[in-house]
């Protein structure tokens, strides 16, 4: 690896720890605000099914970029497309196409419940 590429590894694992690190720290300030004010405690908890939906969503996620670089390599060998070209947009394709599908059977599995 080259400082350059290093430098963009950190860079975005900076950015992603300092998102998570913003919206835990907004979500705390907040239910502790709204615990002082004498709001219900009960509004926090989530839904029985929300493990299982996250799981489901990271199944998915996962299955459809695991497909994205299948199809990647096989446009980049087959049809001789730039290697980033093939693998990225394969990756961003397949992995919203199943955050998509996953969308369609939550709201599907929500209106039988």
């Amino acid at each position: 690896m080259n400082g350059t590429s290093m430098m963009v590894f950190i860079s975005m694992f900076a950015a992603i720890f300092g998102i998570a690190y913003v919206f835990r720290i907004t979500r705390y300030r907040e239910r502790i605000a709204m615990i002082e004010k004498g709001v219900d405690a009960s509004m926090f908890v989530g839904k029985n099914n929300q493990s299982q939906s996250l799981t489901l969503k990271l199944g998915m996620l996962s299955v459809g970029i695991a497909l994205g670089i299948i199809i990647g390599s096989i446009l980049q060998y087959n049809y001789d497309i730039e290697v980033a070209a093939a693998y990225i947009s394969m990756i961003f394709l397949f992995g919203g196409i199943s955050l998509i599908i996953n969308f369609l059977i939550e709201r599907k599995l929500d209106r039988t419940n």
